[in-house]
């Protein structure tokens, strides 16, 4: 259920307890048919997110006391990684949450598809959530949401209308839609959920609807401000709200927590409009079809496809699911703009020249499933690549898809394709802030207090230091790790803590298992990954022990059988002196501990031969 919610103004006369009180708002933007898009699509913007505007007031009711407890802030993910977003605040009885995202698996982790934080804690503690608020609607601020929310109890969600969208469309597909209460919000709302007082700043990034946080605690206040720049000429989205950041700023702020992506990069980001530019231009220069790949929730520059399109009379065709959902979901929010009849189906591209197509799809990232990587193989049904195509790349590579992206582009060159990438040309600008709007940020908010998010270790350490050049004392600058608590007396005094009862460790999800692969399995997958498996099956007689046939073995991944038949031969003699060895021993056989014995002697004599240490596997079959 995904309810509007009104306006919320403390109350001068209450002494700190804050009622409701409805101010006038904007009509909300009513969802739009494209009367214009092919019936594939169509069907799936039919069915696009309807909200309900009720003004009905739907938050809990301030309970400011005059305790002297203090203020918790605890990263349960994204300070030590670029994902995995989820950040804990508490005061007395009080929880909140803000963000709930989820990071993608490295090359040290075989067969993961994604990561989540580990919330044994708040699970522990669910029924002090107050609420959870989305800050944007990337999948490293919402992906986590179908996986950690049922486990909470449910607590609801407050967000701007595009985000809430895209929750309402992934609880849709995890059959969780209607469980928890998805309450929209607008940049001029102010929240009021148990101890804490919410208040909203619009930020540009790469995505429209995303904004900073001024939360209002018993100890002060606090600004969150995560995937964030500073663009004066954005695309399909209004500038910053610098007023509101520095009438918070001049009231006082005890701690700037702020994303640290780019803290390494100098100067400042390229604005969008100017990107707009140069995509305006490859389309008008490309004589032959334009294949487009971005992420898929990257609504500015779909915006900016589609723009150029219109400008060149080029006609487009959208593949991949994510990238149809992020198009429905944007078209009936109002929050992108399709030109009539510009959209057609695969089928339809027959009809036109090539100088008049653009293929719209998923890829940037050489995911192994997307649209681009099955053009790239030749396996995509209705888009084949051929000589004269331009292909552009229009994302920045995340750390650790380096290869992946290596092969697709390698494998589009070879198909006849002109590849198009940052490298090549600026055909991408980053969504966070450089080192100037960092500083900018920090100048304007003059927190006591610093606390560098989001990023690597070297890019919070970088950020950190951009905060001490500009007069921040080392002391009052924390650099935590995930799990680690910031604790503020009501002194206005903060140490950085540990709480043995708070993990910052990961869940990992593969397929349908959601942690049910531990440390344990991820060292086993990359011992098998690295050096292979070897299998020694061994038949024995129950009462006396002794092998009843040959042993058996099986390799894979670690030698080739047939052509090591002498390794294997000395392998087997091995295991029948080990077997015979115990069998003199005259004791009641003990499986488990003749299994051990094998694993390190087999190991140990493997290794000396190959110098590689595969993974052993014995196995005793009792007759």
């Amino acid at each position: 259920m995904i309810k509007k919610v009104s306006n919320f103004v403390p109350s001068h006369k209450n002494h700190g307890r804050h009622q409701p009180n409805p101010v006038q708002q904007p009509a909300p933007k009513t969802p739009q048919k494209n009367p214009v898009a092919p019936d594939r699509l169509q069907a799936l913007i039919d069915k696009a997110t309807a909200l309900d505007t009720s003004k009905s007031p739907v938050m809990t009711t301030s309970r400011y006391t005059a305790s002297r407890q203090n203020l918790r802030i605890i990263p349960m993910g994204g300070v030590e990684e670029v994902g995995e977003n989820l950040t804990v605040f508490e005061y007395g009885d009080d929880l909140i949450i803000v963000d709930m995202g989820l990071a993608f698996p490295d090359e040290t982790m075989p067969g993961i598809d994604y990561i989540i934080p580990d919330t044994k804690w708040l699970e522990e503690n669910k029924r002090r959530i107050r609420g959870v608020i989305i800050t944007h609607g990337h999948l490293d601020h919402i992906g986590a949401i179908p996986y950690i929310l049922p486990k909470l109890g449910d607590p609801p969600i407050y967000t701007m209308p595009l985000t809430a969208g895209f929750i309402k469309k992934r609880l849709e597909e995890f059959g969780l839609l209607g469980r928890s209460r998805i309450n929209v919000v607008s940049k001029d709302d102010v929240l009021a959920l148990g101890n804490f007082k919410v208040r909203f700043f619009r930020l540009n990034h790469n995505i429209p609807d995303s904004v900073g946080l001024s939360i209002l605690t018993p100890v002060g206040q606090i600004v969150y401000a995560t995937d964030w720049k500073f663009d004066h000429t954005p695309v399909g989205d209004l500038p910053t709200e610098f007023d509101k950041i520095s009438k918070y700023g001049a009231e006082g702020v005890m701690l700037l927590m702020s994303d640290s992506t780019n803290a390494t990069e100098p100067g400042y980001c390229v604005s969008e409009k100017e990107l707009s530019t140069t995509i305006d231009r490859i389309f008008q220069d490309t004589k032959g079809r334009i294949i487009f790949t971005c992420f898929s929730t990257l609504v500015s520059r779909i915006q900016q496809v589609f723009d150029a399109a219109a400008k060149t009379n080029r006609k487009i065709i959208v593949t991949g699911r994510s990238m149809v959902n992020t198009i429905e979901i944007a078209i009936s929010l109002g929050y992108l703009k399709v030109q009539p009849k510009i959209v057609i189906k695969s089928e339809q591209a027959k009809k036109y020249p090539d100088n008049q197509i653009v293929v719209l799809t998923t890829g940037s990232q050489g995911e192994e499933v997307s649209g681009l990587a099955r053009m790239a193989r030749g396996e995509h049904k209705t888009v084949k690549i051929k000589k004269g195509d331009t292909v552009v790349v229009s994302a920045s590579v995340i750390p650790g898809n380096e290869r992946s992206v290596a092969v697709v582009l390698s494998n589009l060159t070879r198909l006849g394709a002109n590849v198009i990438y940052n490298k090549i040309l600026d055909i991408h600008t980053s969504g966070h802030a450089h080192q100037e709007e960092l500083k900018l940020m920090i100048s304007l908010i003059k927190p006591k207090y610093f606390m560098p998010i989001h990023g690597e270790h070297y890019m919070i350490a970088a950020h950190a230091k951009l905060a001490n050049d500009l007069g921040i004392p080392d002391e009052r600058i924390f650099t935590l790790e995930n799990g680690q608590v910031l604790e503020i007396s009501s002194a206005g005094t903060a140490r950085a803590i540990e709480d043995p009862k708070v993990s910052g460790g990961y869940v990992f999800i593969d397929g349908l298992g959601i942690g049910d692969v531990g440390e344990v399995v991820i060292r086993d997958r990359q011992v098998m990954a690295k050096d292979g498996m070897f299998v020694v099956i061994m038949t024995l007689d129950r009462r006396s022990g002794k092998l009843v046939n040959q042993p058996d073995i099986i390799s894979r991944g670690f030698i080739y059988m047939k052509g090591n038949d002498d390794l294997i031969r000395e392998v087997k003699h091995e295991v029948r002196k080990l077997v015979e060895s115990k069998g003199k021993e005259k004791l009641e056989p003990n499986w488990a501990y003749l299994r051990n014995v094998i694993r390190d002697e087999i190991g140990e004599y493997l290794y000396q031969k190959t110098e590689r240490r595969p993974m052993i596997l014995p196995v005793v079959i009792e007759v």
